[in-house]
């Protein structure tokens, strides 16, 4: 008798067999070569700041008023996970699910935090990148320069705020950043991926909260803009009143304490409380 071919499913994973599949795949993201994790790291860089951008035009002169706005952009930004998850890229934020590998001994400590810095400094290098290109296309000069205008406002209200609020405001953003990485496990198909990202993306873009990721396309764009006469117009502001939006600021103000709350939003609160829950006692492979 012919044995029965294997059924297709189509059935969306479940949690325990999420867990799993997120152990496997933080194992095999870990153990990458560092030229692999590098390029996909500059790729995930590139999509969240073409996500960010995308926000920035979409919030610009929305006249909605603020909720239904920043819903708006909410919508707008999932392009940047969506492009990471369906494309391929590597996202630090997304990648502190890594830790469910790592408690779960398939991986050391070493090779964790190789593969966080190495993904942190290329999700950098991407996002900055991202921010010249989007400087030198002059886009910033639409609506009469309200782009550019919308975009500094952004970056300045990220290096103004307190130490203590940016840490909290980056806790909550990664839970949902890596909500919807999990959400992404158990889809078995685009269409599964990209409904998992949206809500997660939008409740974090709409409630304010900050992705260190996306800071770094923010943040260096308003660097860049602070200087251009037409743009200070168009806020209503000079450059004196720009005084914290500089680079110490960038790097201690906003990406030390939003990276510190996303590695705790993320790494902890989801990471390792699904571990806990699904993969505790489950052993080391052999």
């Amino acid at each position: 008798m012919n044995p029965q071919p294997e059924r297709l499913s189509l059935d969306p994973l479940l949690p325990a067999e999420m867990a799993l599949r997120a152990e496997e795949i933080g194992a095999g993201k870990a153990r990458a070569s560092a030229l692999n994790l590098l390029a996909l790291s500059v790729l995930a860089g590139a999509f969240i700041a073409l996500g960010a951008a995308f926000f920035t035009t979409v919030t610009t002169d929305a006249g909605f008023g603020y909720g239904p706005t920043r819903l708006l952009g909410g919508v707008a930004f999932s392009l940047g996970l969506f492009l990471v998850v369906v494309a391929g890229a590597e996202l630090f934020t997304g990648d502190n699910l890594m830790v469910m590998a790592w408690a779960g001994r398939r991986i050391s400590t070493v090779l964790l935090l190789r593969a966080w810095g190495i993904v942190y400094l290329g999700n950098l290098f991407g996002a900055v990148a991202t921010a010249l290109l989007v400087f030198l296309s002059a886009q910033w000069r639409f609506a009469d320069y309200e782009v550019g205008a919308n975009a500094l406002r952004i970056a300045n209200a990220k290096v103004n705020l307190d130490f203590a609020e940016a840490f909290f405001l980056g806790v909550l953003c990664n839970a949902l950043v890596c909500l919807a990485v999990w959400l992404t496990y158990s889809a078995r198909s685009n269409i599964d991926k990209a409904i998992a990202v949206v809500f997660p993306i939008t409740a974090f873009i709409a409630s304010g909260y900050e992705h260190s990721i996306a800071n770094m396309y923010f943040i260096p764009l308003g660097l860049l803009l602070k200087r251009q006469d037409a743009v200070l117009t168009a806020v209503g502001t000079d450059s004196a009143q720009l005084g914290n939006l500089d680079v110490a600021h960038l790097l201690f103000a906003n990406l030390l304490p939003v990276t510190a709350g996303n590695l705790v939003g993320g790494g902890l609160l989801v990471g390792a409380v699904y571990w806990f829950v699904y993969r505790r006692g489950a052993g080391r492979p052999q």
